[in-house]
């Protein structure tokens, strides 16, 4: 009984054969992947061999490179990182503070909430403007300083693109300083230094009063609305200084809004505006000048010794004059109206033109100037060509002469006549800017000083002499200040202010649908101090509100409520 089941207990320790084939065939399916039901094999000892080589190659590029870093290039290396853990940045000046004569900021700097790539740190100041009315184009705009993708400053300035911000940009922007700022792995700052200090620009203080900048504005603007022209501008300057005092063209733009940037859609309207408000009509606007320039002529006649200013011619409306290249024909010449017998200073108060077709070129006895005399003053009063006012880049004009019109018109097309005669009014041809103008009135007021136009206060006057005697150049301010008491100004014949005016008006358009209108003057007439040119620019031909009557209630205004200017 007892071997027995010890036999037993035996074989039920060990592996019946059906319990392989059990295993093998019965169960369920194998996971394959998981190795079950599979036979392993040993790993064969090349193996490791191979595996042995491969590790003692890896290691040993490491082990050169480690090498190479540490002994070999050991002290550029650690150059490089000590120069990883210090970051170069710039410390932007600030910009220069433009104000108005009696220190009313007109452009300024606030705290930028530009950051740099090191830490919250302000990088530079972002410019602010007056949000007068007025001061688009006086001021101008600028571009700030930029960023690359990668955070590295492409442009460390900052760039004036137009008005003051631009012709003055030396004088506002300063120079930059720099700093070191050590950085931790986790781009912390741990300390800084800084290397060189920046140097802020210089303020700018303009000749310009704002307040009368501003209302000048206004008014040429809702004048110009009023009448439907397209645009306007106008200049007042000190006759004996050469400063100006107010400097406006309509329409404009907004400063802040170019400076921005962000505003794309205004920014987008004003390139498409057909009236171009980035055009500054002040210095670029070149206008046919009409009857403006009938002081400067009355002048030149008399530095000629042509006739005597208390002569009279009469105007029926025209005159005539025989067609040379037609027998028996005429070529009529108008008058704006039939003026009667007029000497010259009440020819330049009614603003005959028959008085001037004679002056000018010559008719029925009496000599006239001729184109090239004409030409010549013309150059003297400095119309025709640049000022050189330190604000921005200017217009030329054109005075017309047989060179001019050969270039423009071809050699088939001889100087004649009656092209002399409309250059003596101010058409064919003749263009002017309004600071050209101003100037020239200038001249007329002060006794012959042509003054370079200037917006910085203080600055030096640079005048050269026009060559005509001030005993010659009173007849013209006479006939000026006869055209207010008596004549075709009259409604600006004001108690408080002493005006001399002459007005303007040139039609244009290839049918002469179009007008511009023109008004420029001085006061006070006894003791002049300032000079002013207004234009208004294509209204409707007819339009009866033109300068004068416009710049009336700017100079109610001021007589009012700046009396220092008025008188």
């Amino acid at each position: 009984m007892i071997i027995r089941r010890r036999k037993k207990k035996y074989i039920r320790s060990g592996i019946d054969p059906d319990e392989v084939l059990l295993d093998a065939f019965n169960l369920p399916e194998f996971d394959t992947y998981q190795f079950e039901g599979r036979v392993e094999k040993s790993i064969h000892g090349h193996i490791y061999i191979v595996m042995g080589i491969i590790s003692m190659i890896i290691f040993s590029v490491f082990l050169i490179q480690i090498f190479n870093l540490q002994i070999l290039r050991g002290s550029q290396m650690s150059t490089l990182s000590q120069r990883n853990r210090l970051a170069h940045t710039v410390i932007f000046a600030k910009r220069g503070i433009i104000y108005d004569r009696n220190k009313i900021e007109l452009a300024w700097n606030v705290s930028g909430d530009n950051q740099d790539s090191v830490g919250a740190y302000p990088t530079y100041a972002k410019r602010k403007y007056t949000n007068k009315d007025g001061f688009g184009h006086l001021l101008g705009f600028i571009n700030y300083p930029k960023k690359d993708a990668q955070g590295n400053w492409w442009r460390e300035k900052y760039v004036g693109r137009a008005g003051i911000e631009k012709s003055m940009n030396t004088i506002l922007d300063g120079t930059n300083g720099s700093k070191i700022i050590e950085v931790d792995a986790l781009n912390k700052i741990q300390s800084e230094n800084t290397i060189k200090k920046p140097l802020d620009g210089k303020n700018v203080t303009l000749s310009i009063d704002s307040v009368i900048q501003e209302k000048l504005f206004k008014t040429i603007r809702d004048g110009a609305r009023k009448s439907k022209f397209v645009g306007a501008s106008s200049v007042i300057m000190n006759v004996k200084t050469g400063e100006l005092l107010a400097i406006t063209s309509y329409p404009e733009y907004n400063p802040q809004i170019m400076t921005d940037g962000a505003n794309e859609k205004a920014i987008v309207a004003y390139s498409k505006d057909k009236n171009q408000p980035f055009l500054n009509r002040a210095v670029l606007g070149e206008y046919s000048p009409g009857s403006i320039v009938k002081p400067f002529v009355a002048s030149a006649v008399l530095a000629e010794h042509l006739i005597s200013p208390y002569k009279k011619i009469l105007s029926t409306g025209q005159i005539r004059v025989p067609d040379p290249y037609n027998p028996g024909k005429y070529s009529i010449f108008l008058d704006w109206r039939r003026q009667g017998w007029v000497d010259m200073m009440q020819a330049i108060a009614v603003s005959s033109n028959v008085y001037f077709y004679t002056v000018g070129g010559g008719f029925g006895g009496q000599e006239g100037l001729g184109i090239s005399r004409l030409d010549e003053y013309a150059a003297r009063f400095g119309l025709g060509v640049p000022t050189g006012i330190n604000f921005a880049t200017e217009a030329s004009g054109v005075v017309p002469s047989p060179a001019w019109k050969r270039k423009v018109f071809g050699k088939d097309n001889p100087w004649r006549l009656g092209d002399t005669y409309h250059t003596a009014i101010g058409q064919f041809g003749f263009l002017v800017t309004p600071i050209q103008v101003v100037r020239y009135i200038a001249a007329v007021a002060n006794g012959g000083a042509l003054l370079t136009p200037h917006i910085i206060k203080g600055e030096k006057p640079q005048k050269s002499m026009i060559g005509i005697l001030d005993k010659d150049l009173k007849f013209a301010r006479m006939g000026m200040r006869l055209s207010v008491t008596d004549g075709v100004a009259g409604e600006v014949n004001l108690p408080n202010i002493q005006l001399a005016v002459k007005t303007g008006t040139a039609q244009v358009g290839i049918k002469n649908q179009y007008m511009n209108s023109w008004a420029i003057g001085f006061w006070p007439y006894d003791n002049p101090k300032y000079a002013f040119a207004v234009v208004f620019e294509k209204g409707p031909a007819g339009t009866r509100y033109g300068a004068v009557p416009i710049m009336k209630d700017f100079f109610v205004w001021l007589s009012k409520t700046y009396p220092k200017y008025a008188q």
